[in-house]
């Protein structure tokens, strides 16, 4: 099974995602899953990872891919859910029964779910978190700073996408209205 994420941008995002749908995959039982990142075309943010001629692009561009997941953030905005199960209508047109778009968006941002893993101090509550419209600034960057791990590649996105990994069950349960829901989808398209 050949997965694709689509991000807005995977210079950073690829840290925390790719670690977590490898582990959501082996969860659903599918530990196997060659799970990718599109890195071509670049996609420049939000406006153009859910602008549909580029998903029609990048679903012709990869006919060998199974199950492709456009993975954004939400960014505060409400409507965001509606736009994503339009993308996966159009898609569901295009593509065979054997192939499959799937999008979600992160509450409020992908490093939250890298957040998600985390031991954090016991002042931030994890409500205030989820409702953050800027979590990355309010959160992620002062807890990655505060470990050391800025200078890393993905600014601390590497360690904590693989943290979350490895915690993925605390993951789920912090994060059920999004990444549960993914999950939740997939495996009932998987089986």
């Amino acid at each position: 099974m050949n997965v694709l994420i689509i991000p807005e941008d995977f210079r950073k995002d690829q840290f925390v995602l790719k670690p977590i749908i490898e582990r959501m995959f082996a969860e659903i039982g599918k530990p196997r899953a060659k799970v990718l990142m599109c890195v071509d075309p670049l996609l420049g943010g939000i406006d153009q990872a859910t602008a549909w001629e580029r998903i029609e692009d990048i679903l012709e561009m990869y006919p060998m891919v199974d199950i492709f997941l456009l993975l954004v953030d939400r960014d505060g905005v409400k409507t965001r859910r509606k736009a994503l199960d339009g993308l996966e209508a159009k898609s569901e047109a295009v593509l065979a029964d054997d192939r499959l778009l799937l999008a979600e968006n992160a509450w409020q941002e992908i490093e939250v779910w890298a957040l998600a893993g985390q031991d954090l101090p016991k002042k931030w509550k994890w409500a205030d978190i989820r409702k953050e419209i800027d979590p990355k600034e309010k959160y992620f960057v002062p807890w990655a700073k505060k470990r050391g791990l800025l200078d890393e590649p993905g600014q601390g996105r590497t360690t904590m996408g693989r943290e979350a990994a490895a915690s993925y069950k605390r993951v789920l349960s912090r994060c059920k209205e999004d990444l549960e829901s993914l999950q939740t989808r997939l495996s009932e398209w998987v089986s």
